[in-house]
C-alpha cells in the first residue's frame, strides 16, 4: 500500500491547489454531507481552481454509511462524467472519508482522492491510514478496502465550528494514541482542559496524534501485526456502538471507544499489570468528559455476541484484544473468555456509575 502525504495546513487554499495539481485530473468531484455542504464547502468552493468542481452531497451521520449511499455516489460519478482520470475530494468527517474513500477506490477500479477531514475524529483517525468502508448487515465497517488517499489535508480551523460532543468523539482516538505511544503524550492528553479549549495547543496534539498513527501504519499497512495496536479500546467499543445502533439510540464513535478503553484498561491491569495510578487517572478523565454508556447485565450476552462477530476479534470461540502493560508497551493478540468479558462489563458498570 502506497504511503499518503499528510499536510498540516497553514494555508488550505495553497496546499489543496498543490494536491489537486499533482493528480492532474480531467474532472474534480467534492463529496460532502449535509453539514459540510453548509459550513465547509463554501470555504473551498470559492477557490478558483475548483470553480468547475461537481459537488455530491449525502446524508449526515453514520446511519448513511451504507450500501445505498455508496451506490448513490457511484451513480453520481458515473452520470456526471467521471473517468479513471478524475479526482474525488472527500470533505467531511469519518463517515465521508470512509465511504468516499471506498467509492473512489472502487469506481473505474480506482480514481484519485484527497481527504480533507473536517472533524477531529476524521483528522486523527478515519482519514489517515488507508482504511475505507461502509457498515453492512448491522455491523460496523463490515465491507471495505485498504486504499490510502493521495493526500490528507489537516486544517484545524474547521474544528472551531464543531460541537463539543464531536470534539470529544475525536479526542477519544487521540487518547488511545497517547496510551499506545509514550507517557509524555498521554500525560498531555489527560491534562488537557476540554471545557476551555486552547486551539493552538490542540493543533499540536493533533499533529502528535497523527504522527503516532502514521508511524504504526507505516510499519504494518495491512494490519498483520503491530497495526492491531490501533484497535485498543475498539473491541469492546465497537460492540457498544453496534448495540446502541441496534437499540435505535446511536452513540458517537469516540464515546463508544472511550467506554471500550475503560474496559480494556481494566483487563490490561488484570492480565498485564497496567499501573493502577494511570488506570485511575485515565478513567477519571473519561468519566468526567464522556459519562456512561447505557446497558444492563441483561445485555451482556448481546454485547459479547457483537465482539465475537467483529471481523478482527473472533479467535476460536474467544475474543481477541490488544492490551497494554504500560503506556506504549503493547501486547497484541491477547484472548479473553466470555467470563473475562463479563468481568470487564461488571467493572465498567461499577466504576462509571
Amino acid at each position: 500500500m502506497s504511503a499518503q502525504e499528510v499536510v498540516i495546513c497553514n494555508q488550505l487554499e495553497n496546499d489543496l491547489q498543490k494536491a489537486v495539481m499533482k493528480s492532474e485530473p480531467d474532472k474534480v468531484f467534492v463529496l460532502t454531507d449535509e453539514h459540510t455542504h453548509l459550513f465547509c464547502f463554501p470555504v473551498i468552493g470559492k477557490y478558483p481552481f475548483l470553480k468547475e468542481a461537481v459537488e455530491i452531497c449525502i446524508g449526515v451521520e453514520d446511519i448513511h454509511k451504507n450500501l445505498e449511499t455508496l451506490a448513490y455516489v457511484w451513480t453520481q460519478l458515473s452520470t456526471k462524467g467521471a473517468t479513471r482520470h478524475s479526482l474525488l475530494i472527500n470533505l467531511g468527517g469519518g463517515m465521508v472519508t470512509d465511504l468516499g474513500g471506498f467509492a473512489a477506490a472502487t469506481f473505474k477500479r480506482g480514481i484519485a482522492m484527497i481527504n480533507i477531514p473536517t472533524t477531529l475524529l476524521g483528522m486523527v483517525d478515519a482519514s489517515v491510514g488507508g482504511k475505507t468502508g461502509i457498515n453492512f448487515n448491522g455491523l460496523k465497517n463490515e465491507v471495505g478496502v485498504f486504499a490510502p488517499a493521495d493526500s490528507v489535508l489537516i486544517d484545524c480551523e474547521f474544528l472551531k465550528s464543531l460541537d463539543h460532543e464531536n470534539l470529544l468523539s475525536g479526542y477519544a482516538e487521540m487518547l488511545k494514541h497517547g496510551l499506545i505511544s509514550n507517557t509524555q503524550h498521554w500525560s498531555g492528553l489527560v491534562g488537557f482542559d476540554m471545557n476551555h479549549i486552547d486551539y493552538i495547543r490542540l493543533q499540536q496534539l493533533v499533529a502528535e496524534s497523527i504522527a503516532v498513527k502514521e508511524q504504526i501504519v507505516g510499519q504494518d499497512p495491512f494490519e498483520k501485526g503491530i497495526r492491531k495496536a490501533l484497535n485498543f479500546g475498539h473491541t469492546v467499543g465497537h460492540a457498544f456502538e453496534s448495540f446502541a445502533m441496534e437499540k435505535g439510540h446511536p452513540i458517537l464513535h469516540g464515546y463508544a471507544v472511550a467506554a471500550g478503553m475503560v474496559c480494556e484498561l481494566y483487563f490490561s491491569h488484570l492480565r498485564m499489570g497496567f499501573p493502577k495510578d494511570k488506570l485511575r487517572q485515565t478513567i477519571r478523565f473519561i468519566k468526567e468528559n464522556y459519562g456512561r454508556v447505557a446497558f444492563t447485565c441483561e445485555d451482556y450476552e448481546r454485547l459479547y455476541a457483537f465482539m465475537c462477530h467483529d471481523k478482527k476479534n473472533n479467535v476460536e470461540g474467544q475474543v481477541n484484544f490488544t492490551l497494554i502493560s504500560e503506556v506504549g508497551d503493547i501486547h497484541i493478540n491477547q484472548v479473553a473468555s466470555q467470563d473475562d468479558v463479563y468481568d470487564m462489563l461488571d467493572f465498567y458498570s461499577e466504576t462509571m456509575g
